[in-house]
């Protein structure tokens, strides 16, 4: 009988010999190598601890009870007092498809080979889909931010349920909105206060996990050393908190300050006249082929209460959120696995996740905006 040239389908290799995935397959293995191993550069990923997460052994989704507010009144001396209802409601999220990242590693070129890649790969693996999973989240929260009202939220949440008394919050201007405000540290750091302001307007429970997260613009615009007077905020003789020499904004109006350099709208969705308002990057898939939720991240392209979302997205220049603001379902959480596969000399390893992310309460995340 005769044997097979080439596997069929053929796996995409990772050749450990290559510079850059291209030319001589051995090219590396003649150089002798120092003991560490540089990899690229690791984005940050911060939002995972930042929302309200549910982990399910079954299914595809998970529901999140809401309760609406119940009221008083005077009583009647006689009548009889016969109780008032409660509205209730929900929020559904549902699993998106199985993210994964995966390489091959052949045989003979890890016999060659004078260094271990294997955790190296696992660990990159694990960062990639974290940061799909950051960008994901981010998304969501854009979604609940851009929600002020019930028109818009009914364009932006998946499988929304109209609830008569969900609240809902303003977003918030930097200055006047102008270039040189959404750079100002003194006037980022007033668009904080007054965000915190409509929170407590609009009776929103921030004690416990409120945080602002800003993209490196706005962040490190708080630590303009140019002008010391617009940084009042970070003098202790105000009880600030801060350091301008470590770099570092702990807090503004007593929430934590995180920068998120996935937090750039243009890099999350297309704002352009292409695809407008299309989640960018990896979409789920269509519900031919998968869970049918390709369109879960993208920003609704409609004039809806008189503006175009898309155009309000692109002016995001910060959220303050809490936790309730979006929720995550998980079906499967981060894992690696890894094979050897006799009949490809090589090994396939597979890191996976199942989640899925949607908004939870849109009142629990504000917008810092341009005008």
């Amino acid at each position: 009988m005769a044997m097979q040239g080439a596997s069929n389908p053929a796996y995409d290799v990772s050749r450990l010999g290559q510079t850059n995935l291209a030319g001589d397959v051995r090219d590396l293995f003649l150089k002798l190598y120092a003991g560490e191993i540089l990899t690229s550069f690791e984005a940050k990923n911060v939002m995972m601890p930042l929302i309200r997460t549910r982990t399910i052994t079954k299914g595809k989704s998970a529901s999140f009870p809401m309760l609406g507010r119940t009221t008083a009144e005077y009583h009647t001396p006689g009548n009889e007092i016969t109780g008032g209802q409660v509205r209730a409601s929900e929020r559904i999220v549902t699993i998106d498809d199985l993210l994964i990242s995966s390489q091959f590693i052949t045989n003979i070129d890890e016999a060659i080979n004078h260094y271990d890649v294997r955790s190296t790969y696992s660990k990159e693996a694990g960062i990639a889909l974290a940061t799909e999973a950051d960008k994901n989240i981010l998304r969501t929260a854009l979604k609940a931010a851009l929600s002020t009202n019930a028109t818009r939220a009914a364009a932006l949440v998946q499988d929304y349920k109209a609830f008569t008394e969900e609240d809902f919050t303003d977003n918030i201007t930097i200055g006047s909105g102008n270039a040189a405000d959404i750079i100002d540290p003194a006037k980022i750091a007033k668009s904080i206060f007054d965000a915190k302001k409509e929170f407590d307007k609009k009776n929103v429970g921030y004690e416990s996990g409120a945080v602002v997260v800003l993209p490196p613009d706005q962040y490190y615009a708080l630590l303009d050393v140019t002008d010391g007077n617009k940084l009042t905020y970070m003098n202790r003789d105000f009880g600030g908190n801060g350091s301008v020499a470590s770099g570092v904004v702990p807090s503004i109006a007593g929430m934590p300050v995180v920068m998120s350099n996935h937090l750039v709208t243009a890099d999350l969705i297309e704002t352009g006249s292409t695809n407008k308002g299309q989640s960018k990057g990896n979409r789920p898939l269509a519900n031919t082929a998968g869970s049918g939720r390709t369109t879960a991240y993208d920003i609704t392209n409609v004039t809806t209460d008189g503006v175009n979302l898309v155009d309000i997205a692109a002016k995001v220049r910060g959220l303050i959120m809490t936790k309730d603001a979006v929720a995550t379902v998980k079906l499967m959480d981060l894992g690696v696995e890894s094979e050897y596969q006799i009949n490809r000399q090589g090994t396939l390893m597979v890191a996976k996740y199942a989640m899925g992310h949607n908004v939870l309460r849109p009142a629990c995340a504000i917008a810092l905006m341009t005008a």
